[in-house]
């Protein structure tokens, strides 16, 4: 009888499917072939085990069961005491039994899997290949595609990621010549290549992929994440499959991908597919209707928040259609609002009974009050909500200040501000936003100064930097430098384009009118905006282009009229629409 000794813990691997744990009587029931073989001595050392096992010794149990599994060679019996290891987190206990297992039949497709799991939970990723090599030969077409999906989670614990990625690279190079699963082939090289930091190889395995079979649903995958990844040309790969019949979830994906680059249009686009090609996907409905309320397309964004509703309606109570329903009803309150319909803003609001939204909903019931004249009575409200946790505390303080910043009462704003930062000094979103209410005060080199400490404190706060050089670039001063801080900000932030608006606003003020009006342009087309409107508009303007500009103009007037930008530009150059 082997010697029992305590497993150490170590790594381990899951088994590779949900198996059955035999009994003792199971595994010595003398009604079975097999058990009829096994002796007196056997069926107590098994019988030990699993009463070891239960009693909190697995070491011992360990010891035992592996001992009966090589005295009789019965497969149950190595999976048993494999098994038992691995419960016990003993990573190198398990790979002495898989490797007996696996010794003594080696035809086993469980001890194969077993041994090329536990191998790569110790990161002994070079003994893999032939054990690799041989589950895939041993698996069937459907099984094989299945296997090879799972070869990047499978290999994702390997400390060596390019060292996996060569492993499964050599165990794949028959399947790259089968038209069946070669696309499926290169989209897990494709992710295993990107897992290690190799991102041209990602990309060409995905274009591989994309060659192969153009609406392959991984190769799709694939180009998503290479794109939040950074890689653009990976963009091209999606058009040839959406031009198919996608999957919605990952033209959802994309539409995700879209707003994250802030290009609303396109991403407006790509939702407005999702919802003819599945109307039933709840959260297209959602970033929709914000996507129309945000462009000031009122009945578009009200249907969308209704469909939204009516999804959610057959769903059984729970967190997630609670918090759901509550920002359906912000979103609709939003709308009546801007129709100038205040008494449905304040009965939208008053469905809202969600304990975890009751600062968002009574801020925004403020907000009203606030914009019919009660102030006071509107800072009441906020100061009266309770305030479980720090953040909470937060909230309402920042309610406070935007409720007082939308009635340009922006000393008492900067005040509710200051406390603010006074009381969460290492946020710096705070310190940034009291800043700007210094600007919006007149107090300039305050700002300055302000800005200036926050790119000391965090010099990739791409704001800090945007924001000191737009307001150089603003006033006509030290445009040089302001061209110098918005390009670092555009560094930080690629594409972004409120920056880009910023960049083309200096250039203009340096004269350069034609550089300005390309830069604008791109702004205005990325995000449609009535304040960059008002820029790109003044900028064909100076260039004789009067028409272009009033076209400009009136788009921005249709996606917030109020804009006091655009109004200041209308009124400067007497141009009138």
């Amino acid at each position: 009888m082997a010697a029992t000794q305590q497993p150490k813990p170590s790594p381990t691997a899951p088994s590779p499917a949900p198996l059955a744990k035999p009994s003792a009587a199971q595994a010595a029931d003398p009604s079975g072939d097999k058990a009829a073989s096994l002796n007196a001595e056997l069926f107590y050392e098994i019988l030990l085990s699993e009463m070891t096992a239960s009693s909190g010794d697995p070491g011992t149990a360990y010891a035992l069961m592996l001992e009966a599994a090589r005295q009789s060679g019965d497969e149950q019996l190595y999976r048993r005491a494999t098994e038992i290891a691995l419960q016990a987190r003993s990573g190198q206990s398990a790979l002495i039994a898989a490797q007996a297992w696996k010794e003594a039949l080696p035809q086993s497709r469980d001890a194969n899997r077993y041994l090329l799991q536990i191998l790569i939970a110790l990161n002994r990723i070079d003994e893999t290949p032939d054990l690799l090599q041989q589950e895939l030969a041993a698996s069937t077409p459907r099984a094989r595609m299945a296997t090879i999906q799972a070869l990047p989670q499978l290999y994702g614990r390997a400390s060596d990621k390019a060292q996996a990625t060569a492993v499964v690279e050599k165990a794949l190079a028959n399947e790259f010549n089968n038209p069946a699963v070669a696309p499926t082939a290169w989209v897990t090289v494709g992710r295993m290549r990107l897992a290690s930091g190799d991102k041209p190889g990602a990309l060409e395995a995905a274009q591989r992929a994309s060659q192969l079979e153009p609406t392959n649903d991984g190769a799709a995958l694939l180009a998503l994440l290479l794109m939040e990844s950074g890689v653009k040309d990976a963009e091209a790969l999606l058009k040839p499959y959406l031009a198919g019949k996608p999957l919605p979830e990952i033209r959802m994906t994309y539409a995700r991908a879209l707003l994250e680059a802030q290009r609303f249009n396109e991403a407006q686009a790509q939702l407005e597919a999702v919802t003819r090609e599945r109307p039933d996907m709840a959260e297209a409905w959602l970033v929709d209707a914000s996507l129309n309320l945000q462009a000031n397309r009122l009945p578009q964004a009200e249907a969308s928040l209704q469909k939204f509703l009516a999804l959610l309606e057959p769903l059984p109570p729970s967190e997630t259609r609670a918090n759901a329903q509550t920002q359906a009803y912000l979103l609709l309150s939003q709308v009546a609002e801007k129709r100038g319909d205040t008494a449905q803003a304040e009965a939208w609001l008053a469905r809202i009974d969600n304990p975890a939204a009751l600062i968002s909903a009574q801020s925004r019931r403020a907000g009203l009050l606030a914009r019919q004249g009660k102030v006071a009575e509107a800072r009441a409200i906020l100061r009266a909500l309770p305030a479980r946790t720090a953040d909470e505390e937060k909230q309402k303080l920042l309610a406070e200040v935007q409720l007082l910043r939308d009635v340009q009462q922006f000393d008492a704003a900067y005040d509710v501000q200051s406390q603010a930062v006074a009381r969460y000094p290492d946020d710096i979103d705070l310190a940034y936003e009291q800043a700007m209410l210094a600007e919006r005060l007149g107090k300039l080199d305050l700002m300055e100064k302000q800005l200036r400490a926050i790119i000391a404190r965090k010099p990739d706060y791409q704001h800090a930097y945007n924001a000191l050089g737009y307001s150089f670039a603003e006033r006509g001063v030290r445009l040089p430098e302001a061209k110098e801080l918005i390009a670092k900000a555009l560094q930080l932030a690629p594409g972004d384009p409120f920056i880009t608006d910023s960049l083309g606003w200096v250039e203009f003020k340096l004269g350069n009118r034609e550089e300005a009006a390309r830069l604008l342009q791109d702004a205005f087309k990325a995000q449609p905006d009535a304040e960059i409107g008002a820029h790109l508009g003044e900028v064909l303007w100076s260039l004789g282009q009067q028409e272009q500009a009033r076209a400009v103009w009136r788009q921005g007037q249709r996606l917030n009229p109020d804009n006091g930008t655009l109004k200041d530009t209308l009124k400067r150059l007497g141009a009138g629409l």
